[in-house]
């Protein structure tokens, strides 16, 4: 469903419109014309506080996590609190970056704030849908975490990484709006559009802004302008408003069709995470291994995720698999719920083995 058509126009009216100047040595704060565009595009859709220069475009939330770790550990930061579960590759971002990282349990009203209390200088959070659990973190957690940021001179990172996609209401507005010097806002491209653009944002605390600029600097001088530069023409031209409205009506379809099929083949096991996102969580049985249950999976050629990855290791949480809706094809999907919902009904109700 990536828009084609409009990115190719998109892209050649940025080669016909765009200065010479413009493909010459980049700041590395990326191209002005898109960080306005972002800086209104997030205020109108996410309620961020922000100005064109307050951002750092980069190549995806994970080289964006990686600049504010390095400028943190750069000034003296030694840990990071993080959600558990949270996302692999954004623990070992940050251990790269040689900042300790500290657990921050997470229950249905998303992260827990007595958790983030030093040496911890920053945490980062997935407040519209914590990923993987897919909670939204509540209005008064919310202003807790923001309450001791600014109390212990710490900050709260905000990964916004499918905000657009709420199904049960309005989306859920940005943690930034309610502290913009404490809460670094992070945003990309990659569910909205596609992962493999490597398009994200940072909206930046004033006095994190000349860290992170010249850590993006050192990284690699500036994202691809060419990419930038056509983004900034999908939001004026107001196709990115279009395009996520679409997929949200089409995510919502594939969300109802995977509830259903869990409720007509597996209709005693709990699932979580549906109110918005791309994926949903099953929680597994006692007596029903994760191992097992991705075992029968690989031999059915049926592509699931467990949750133990997930976990921090010193803090392992319950078993479960993580159900990603949003990657298989338009014509494949219903097949493709028809044998994960033999896969629930056979192992992990027992009705006929793995």
């Amino acid at each position: 469903m990536f828009p084609r058509t409009e990115w190719l126009r998109a892209l050649r009216r940025a080669f016909q419109t765009t200065p010479h100047s413009e493909f010459g040595p980049l700041d590395p704060r990326g191209s002005s014309r898109l960080r306005l565009e972002l800086a209104n595009y997030l205020g109108r859709v996410r309620g961020v506080l922000t100005t064109p220069e307050r951002m750092v475009i980069c190549s995806g939330y994970t080289q964006g996590l990686r600049l504010v770790c390095d400028a943190l550990a750069a000034s003296g930061a030694r840990s990071i609190a993080l959600e558990n579960p949270c996302l692999p590759d954004h623990r070992a971002t940050a251990i790269a970056s040689g900042l300790d990282v500290i657990p921050l349990d997470v229950d249905h009203d998303g992260a827990r704030p007595e958790g983030f209390t030093a040496p911890a200088v920053a945490a980062v959070l997935t407040p519209a849908h914590q990923a993987p659990l897919g909670a939204t973190l509540t209005a008064d957690r919310r202003a807790e975490f923001v309450r001791i940021a600014a109390q212990c001179g710490a900050y709260v990172i905000e990964d916004d990484y499918d905000g657009e996609f709420r199904y049960d209401r309005h989306p859920v507005g940005a943690l930034q709006g309610l502290a913009p010097e404490r809460v670094i806002y992070a945003g990309s491209a990659s569910k909205s559009l596609a992962p493999g653009l490597r398009l994200g944002w940072l909206v930046l605390p004033a006095d994190l802004l000349d860290a992170v600029v010249e850590a993006k600097r050192r990284a690699d001088r500036g994202t691809d302008v060419l990419t930038q530069l056509a983004f900034a023409e999908l939001i004026d031209s107001g196709v990115l408003d279009r395009h996520i409205r679409r997929m949200r009506r089409r995510y919502r379809h594939r969300r109802d069709a995977l509830v259903a099929t869990l409720c007509h083949y597996a209709p005693s096991v709990p699932v979580h995470g549906i109110a918005a996102g791309l994926h949903a969580v099953v929680s597994l049985p006692d007596e029903i291994s994760e191992a097992h249950v991705l075992a029968a999976a690989q031999q059915r050629q049926i592509a699931l995720t467990g949750l133990t990855p997930f976990w921090h290791r010193e803090a392992h949480g319950a078993a479960g698999i993580v159900l990603g809706y949003g990657t298989p094809s338009e014509h494949d999907y219903s097949t493709a719920l028809e044998h994960l919902g033999g896969l629930l009904r056979d192992v992990v109700l027992g009705s006929g083995g793995a």
